[in-house]
This record gives C-alpha cells, sequence and structure tokens, in this order.
C-alpha cells in the first residue's frame, strides 16, 4: 500500500492527554491537562437544563455555521467591555468548537503550504502541529525561563531571516505561565507591522491573570486589529471544557475567510451549548473577580504545599 501523509509521520498522541490518562489510571495529581477545579456556575446549568427541554427546533437543529446569533451579540458585548474597542457580532467573531479549533482556521486562513510561523517555546502542543498541518514551517523562539523572557534580537532574527507570515502569541502563556507585558507586546507588535506579519493570539486565559500582572489584547494596540486573530475559548473561564465552545475576533475582510474554512472543518459548534452559554457571557464584572479570587486562593494553598515539601 502507499504511504500514509508524509506530514504526520512525526506525530505523536497528544502528551497532555496522555498524561491526563496515566494520572488517572494510578490516582496521581495531574497537573498536566487543564482542567478547572471549580464547577460551572448554577445559572449556567440552570439555562444548559432549560434549553436542553425546550423542543424548539431554534436549539436542536444546525444554528447558523459561524455562532447563533444570540451567541455572537453576548460574545461582542463582552469582549467590547474587556477589550475595550467596538466589535461587530456579524462581522468580527466566528464561534468554533474549542480554541483549538478557532487555531487551526486561524493558521489555515493565514498560511500557504511553505510559509513560515514564529512560535514561542515551551508552547501549547497544537500550535506546532496546526503550522505543519497547514503546510507551513514553525520557527521556534525561546522564552528564558526562570521567568521565561524572550531576546529582542533573536525574535526579530526570526522576522529578519524567515519573513513569516505570522506569529503565534500564547497570552497568558501555555505552559510557562508568563503574561507578556504592554512594552514587549508592543515590541512584537512593532516587528509584525514591520514586517507585515500576521499575529494569530490564544487568550484562553486572559481572565485568571495575578496581580501585579495586566492582560493587554493584542488586537487593541496601535494598528494590530487589522493583522490579528484573536482566539479564544470559554473552557477556563466557566469550567466548561467539554462544551468545546471556541471562538475568533478579527477585521472582517479575515473573519469572511474563517468562516469558509470554519464551515469546512466542523460545520458549527453544538448549537444548544451555544444558547446555554449567552446567561455565563452576560454576567457582570464580579464573575470574574470571584473566578481570580478562587484560582488565587489555590495558588497560594499550592505553593503552601510546595514550601512544606521543601519544593520551593
Amino acid at each position: 500500500m502507499k504511504e500514509l501523509s508524509n506530514r504526520t509521520a512525526t506525530f505523536t498522541d497528544s502528551v497532555i492527554r496522555r498524561m491526563t490518562r496515566i494520572s488517572n489510571k494510578y490516582g496521581a495529581v495531574n497537573l498536566s491537562q487543564g482542567f478547572p477545579d471549580f464547577d460551572p456556575p448554577a445559572q449556567l446549568l440552570n439555562s444548559l437544563s432549560a434549553i436542553a427541554s425546550d423542543p424548539k427546533p431554534l436549539y436542536h437543529q444546525y444554528s447558523i455555521t459561524w455562532g447563533s446569533q444570540a451567541m455572537r451579540e453576548a460574545l461582542a458585548a463582552k469582549q467590547e467591555h474587556f477589550m475595550g474597542m467596538p466589535i461587530n457580532p456579524n462581522e468580527n467573531i466566528v464561534v468554533t468548537c474549542g480554541s483549538t479549533e478557532a487555531m487551526m482556521a486561524a493558521m489555515m486562513t493565514v498560511t500557504n503550504p511553505g510559509d513560515k510561523v514564529v512560535i514561542f517555546s515551551p508552547f501549547y502542543e497544537n500550535y506546532g502541529a496546526d503550522t505543519i498541518l497547514s503546510g507551513a514551517e514553525p520557527i521556534y523562539v525561546p522564552l528564558n525561563p526562570p521567568t521565561f523572557d524572550f531576546d529582542r534580537e533573536v525574535l526579530e532574527a526570526a522576522f529578519r531571516d524567515n519573513d513569516p507570515k505570522a506569529i503565534v502569541l500564547c497570552n497568558p502563556s501555555n505552559p510557562c505561565g508568563k503574561v507578556f507585558t504592554r512594552e514587549e507586546l508592543t515590541l512584537i507588535a512593532d516587528l509584525c507591522k514591520k514586517y507585515d506579519a500576521y499575529c494569530i493570539t490564544d487568550e484562553v486565559y486572559e481572565h485568571i491573570v495575578y496581580a501585579p500582572h495586566e492582560h493587554v489584547y493584542m488586537a487593541t494596540l496601535p494598528g494590530m486589529f487589522e493583522r490579528t486573530i484573536s482566539c479564544s475559548s470559554l473552557s477556563k473561564t466557566y469550567s466548561i471544557t467539554g462544551w468545546r465552545l471556541g471562538y475568533t475576533i478579527a477585521p472582517a475582510e479575515i473573519t469572511e475567510r474563517i468562516k469558509k474554512v470554519h464551515d469546512f472543518l466542523t460545520v458549527g459548534a453544538a448549537a444548544p451549548l451555544q444558547e446555554a452559554v449567552v446567561t455565563a457571557l452576560n454576567f457582570d464584572d464580579s464573575y470574574y473577580q470571584e473566578v481570580l479570587d478562587l484560582y488565587t486562593a489555590k495558588r497560594d494553598l499550592f505553593c503552601q504545599g510546595l514550601d512544606s515539601i521543601g519544593l520551593t
């Protein structure tokens, strides 16, 4: 028989998900996969229950491919509030099957076979795979421990020597937790403009940022909205990783192309879940502060545990 695809010949299964299976097998503490520590909010679960028992076809048949009108409107209002910039629910948003699909759709929208893509390392494992599956080539730039800063000259060399089509920016970073400063983001933005590159962001942890750090959206920096595809997910913020609801936010011209890619990747995200999550998207600021407070307390307890066994 003929050989299988060359581009996937070096792929393994997900190391993250494999670690979860091993942790489950031996009853270990799982620090690999991003499972939220808290239950979904009760209001959201109540909304899901109501939607699930409602016989209207609106909720149980295909939704609009790029996202239900109700979810896109609620998401646009929520992100306008936090990003501080206008977002049109009909022109700038595509609802995807998790941020995983959002990143893949963004990569396939932007790159051609043979293009180069700059990726900070360490990185969430999908970024390299997305690049390779798109026929592009990843160019890795190290984030240097313990603070996971990057060398400005090394980053510019990656742009200058490779003429990349895009850079992938995970902020806050998975897996190292780095929160990029405004100054660092401005430098990256300047390189994107100087070398005419797109920026594909992954901002899943946008609401889980510990003081004194602050989350700055790349798309809000001068001259960056038109060349940024902001990818994110509702998984971590609302403790619903199994719902697989993500999205992209981008200029209208780019969004139109993402819609087409998304349509042929997955057709659309689950219609009942899109309708149910509107309840959560309408939460006020107190909810996001509560989430942050819960994670801060959890972090402090974890650090105390490390102190007690001499691992800090």
